[in-house]
């Protein structure tokens, strides 16, 4: 039993408890080992997803405790994906943080930012549903805290809010959790997979309230209408760094539904039918919409990037409840193109707030900023991308998308959404930019820049760096970087996500390491290139051939 797998959980937590017993009060050491750690994480992420590239599913036994009584890791083309775009997400962020000065704008940063990320990473790699729920704790907790860091009514509020509405997420996880135990003994997942399976539909009533209970837990996660009020707010007034981080935690509510309703509760599942298309489906499109008209609606620029988020999820969750392997595909394309376009406008617009003397980050005229013709053209490249123009990856995810839902009984409608959700995000955003970057020039001349300077001076003296620095450009160049090379290399990324949604919708493999090789890693049947076995049919999943035992003569 290899113990690489642990390694991105256990890492950032001791590195976390390293930074706050011994360097609490050395900056530049917290500074040092954060950003060593990260770029660690990033090497192990790469290790693990190479590993992972040919179909190889991967486990790791906690305390050597064989599931499913044990608590169990599981590695294989999602959850490595997922780590990747976390690892290589967090360095770039940590470099703005540190070249921007907000990890020294209060306590603890760097401490919380690796207990963020510990949970983030420990929510793709478990494979058990109630240690799903405690990473999904300590995400909570390590968020909450980066989200007040620097202080401020505003903040606390929008922390307040933020705790409140995850708080009720959580409640519902238990209720969940509680009923699935009570309806099949067990919460790890490849052996809820089994169980549900041989369920008769008439004795599911249980299991599909638990279905429906973890869809809106996941929801809430993903902020999807009508349980997206928190975000708006909270990604809005967090630090800059912290706003770009999140851009990764709604994709694990995202991540969640895709790993329990193609492996607990597959669309062909009697019990769940419905859930998707008649339920998800239509929150996902109502979720653009919205996000998109609140792109239209805001008033800073902060705020738009918040309901980009929304809209961008809902597009993200159109393609995964279409729920075929093309679905997911499309669906987990959109999700690295979504990821990297929203952390970097994030910081963009800590840095076009840094540069001028207007309060915040709203759309009210002010004088030329410094470098205003590179955090423009930055701007600019990111808002094409974010927008879904062409010829960027975001315009590469939304023909993924369109094309997957040709096939639904709401083809029409989805379409409709993400085209009309387009042209709207487009004016939106070109408003925003017209207004910082060009009526600025229109309204001010030299001598109201001058009368300016000083107030510009004293109103961001904790946000000089971000322009003396180099490295939030840098960062930030870094994000635009990833998302052209999204673009270039389609073909192969495409390609290697539909071979991860075969495996998706064929979980056998991850069923039998799981439950029948503790210790040992299986290779799926393909060759890594999307040619192999076929997806099976869910009714060949039997206990018999997994080793499960028979529920009855489980004791917990």
């Amino acid at each position: 039993m290899t113990h690489w797998l642990v390694l991105p959980i256990v890492l950032p937590a001791m590195l976390a408890a390293f930074l706050v017993l011994a360097a609490r009060y050395h900056l530049l050491i917290q500074r040092v080992f954060s950003l060593a750690g990260t770029l660690v994480l990033l090497g192990l992420a790469l290790g693990l997803f190479w590993e992972a590239s040919d179909g190889t599913v991967s486990l790791y036994q906690l305390g050597n405790w064989a599931a499913p009584f044990g608590i169990v890791l599981v590695a294989d083309r999602l959850s490595t994906l997922m780590v990747l775009i976390t690892c290589t997400l967090a360095p770039l962020v940590l470099l703005y943080a540190i070249g921007s000065g907000w990890d020294n704008r209060g306590r603890h940063f760097h401490p919380l930012f690796q207990f963020q990320l510990m949970g983030i990473l420990g929510a793709f790699l478990t494979g058990d549903a109630f240690n799903l729920f405690v990473f999904f704790e300590v995400l909570l907790i390590a968020s909450y805290g980066l989200m007040i860091h620097a202080g401020g009514q505003r903040r606390l509020r929008a922390g307040t809010q933020y705790v409140l509405y995850n708080l009720m997420g959580s409640t519902l996880f238990l209720f969940a959790l509680g009923t699935i135990y009570a309806e099949t003994g067990t919460l790890n997942m490849a052996d809820l997979a089994v169980r549900v399976a041989t369920l008769d539909a008439g004795d599911g009533a249980g299991i599909r309230v638990a279905a429906v209970l973890l869809l809106m837990v996941f929801a809430v996660k993903a902020a999807i209408l009508p349980l997206h009020f928190w975000l708006p707010a909270s990604y809005a007034e967090a630090p800059a760094p912290v706003a770009a981080l999140f851009a990764i935690m709604t994709k694990v509510g995202a991540y969640c539904i895709i790993r329990f309703y193609t492996l607990i509760f597959p669309p062909e599942l009697e019990i769940t039918q419905g859930l998707f298309d008649q339920w998800l489906m239509p929150a996902a499109l109502l979720t653009l919409a919205l996000g998109m008209i609140g792109v239209l609606g805001a008033g800073r620029a902060d705020r738009m990037v918040a309901f980009a988020v929304i809209g961008s999820m809902g597009m993200l969750l159109a393609a995964v409840s279409v729920f075929t392997p093309a679905g997911i595909s499309a669906a987990l394309y959109y999700a690295i193109h979504s990821t990297f376009a929203t952390a970097a406008l994030f910081l963009l617009v800590d840095v076009i707030t840094s540069r001028r003397s207007v309060a915040e980050a709203s759309f009210d005229h002010a004088p030329p900023m410094r470098g205003g013709a590179v955090v423009a053209g930055m701007f600019f490249l990111a808002a094409i991308a974010m927008t879904g123009l062409p010829p960027l990856s975001g315009f590469l995810g939304k023909l993924l998308i369109l094309d997957a839902a040709r096939g639904t009984a709401l083809v029409w409608w989805v379409w409709a959404t993400i085209l009309g959700g387009s042209l709207i995000a487009v004016v939106g955003f070109s408003r925003a930019g017209s207004q910082i970057f060009w009526k600025a020039h229109q309204t001010f001349d030299v001598t109201d820049a001058e009368k300016t300077e000083a107030e510009d001076a004293k109103a961001n003296q904790g946000a000089t760096l971000a322009a003396n620095s180099p490295l939030p450009m840098v960062a930030i160049g870094g994000l635009l970087s990833l998302i052209v090379a999204l673009t270039a290399a389609a073909g192969p990324v495409t390609r290697y996500l539909e071979v991860t949604s075969d495996q998706l919708f064929n979980p056998k493999d991850y069923i039998a390491i799981v439950l029948t090789t503790p210790g040992k890693k299986i290779k799926s049947g393909d060759d890594g290139h999307g040619k192999g076995t076929e997806p099976e049919p869910r009714a060949a999943l039997a206990p018999d051939e997994t080793g499960s035992e028979d529920p009855a003569q489980k004791d917990h």
